[in-house]
């Protein structure tokens, strides 16, 4: 094909898996990376796919532990949690002149980042997706949409240009946004008052709306002011309205990590969101109690 890729996915689980699945099927080479026995199963059976959006479909991927060879992108797709032991996995050496792609929530990780990485060469991504890790090489694809913002102050527009059409044509709806700090605070301002009132109270979406309205809409103003201190976009009717129009059983992915015991993203989120209203004196009540609160509930989070 033309415009082949070579792009490793590091962590193939819900997300990275979805993404390495569809872009082997469009013709891409796919290297996934993970652990031993992932690596094992995934080289053995590929990575299955369930999704009423996309088909359900098995591809085959490459698998191994660690980088061992330049690509054209490496898309990071493990948890913020995880993010130091799996760049482990990804020598800058090696990486050399390929894209370093990270999917990763909040908003402090490109910075990390440049300081491991060559600056012009990573690009943060903002995905819109429900996609879940059944088992090693089993992914559940649940929302009727996968959505993909890509962006980088200092990535050449062309390398941005050619990730994007490919992750496109694979099935993902897919934009470059010249704005890296707008693109990435309208995903927290949305994913901040969702994942810390529903880890918070332990309850789906739809029961926030109704039984805690009054402390997600100061929740959504408060998070709306810090993202316009900070230059990113700052909508509080347009987020509510969001909310409301999701189903009313939706989780955010925070809470299944704390109902399922696994570390949560507290620090990058809620941790991230205040040290950003401090740096720019915006009040936050709120968030600090809710972030406090979850804390105390979580210490190892």
């Amino acid at each position: 094909m033309a415009n082949r890729l070579t792009v490793a996915v590091l962590g193939p689980g819900g997300v990275g898996g979805l993404l390495a699945a569809l872009l082997s099927r469009a013709g891409h080479r796919v290297i996934c990376l993970s652990g031993e026995r992932t690596a094992g199963v995934l080289r053995g059976d590929g990575i299955r796919v369930r999704s009423a959006r996309f088909g359900d479909f098995t591809a085959r991927v490459e698998a191994d532990t660690a980088l061992r060879e330049p690509v054209d992108a490496c898309l990071v797709t493990v948890k913020h949690t995880a993010l130091d032991a799996a760049l482990a996995r990804v020598p800058a050496p090696v990486l050399s002149d390929g894209l370093l792609v990270p999917f990763f929530n909040g908003v402090e990780h490109p910075a990390a980042l440049r300081a491991r990485h060559r600056a012009d060469r990573v690009a943060p991504a903002v995905i819109r997706v429900e996609s879940t890790r059944l088992a090693p090489g089993v992914v559940e694809h649940g929302s009727p949409f996968a959505d993909i913002d890509l962006t980088g102050a200092q990535v050449p527009r062309s390398r941005l240009d050619a990730l994007a059409a490919a992750l496109g044509a694979a099935g993902p709806a897919t934009r470059v946004l010249e704005d890296e700090t707008a693109a990435l605070w309208a995903k927290m301002s949305f994913l901040a008052p969702f994942a810390l009132l529903t880890t918070r109270y332990g309850l789906p979406l739809g029961e926030i709306r109704d039984r805690h309205r009054a402390e997600l809409t100061a929740l959504v103003a408060e998070t709306a002011a810090i993202s316009r201190a900070c230059g990113g976009p700052a909508d509080p009717a347009q987020a509510l309205a969001r909310y409301d129009a999701f189903p009313a059983g939706t989780k955010s992915s925070m809470q299944r990590d704390a109902e399922a015991g696994r570390p949560l993203e507290l620090d990058a989120v809620g941790g991230a969101l205040l040290r950003a209203a401090e740096r720019h004196g915006v009040a936050a009540p709120v968030a600090a109690r809710v972030v406090r609160e979850l804390s105390l509930a979580h210490p190892f989070a």
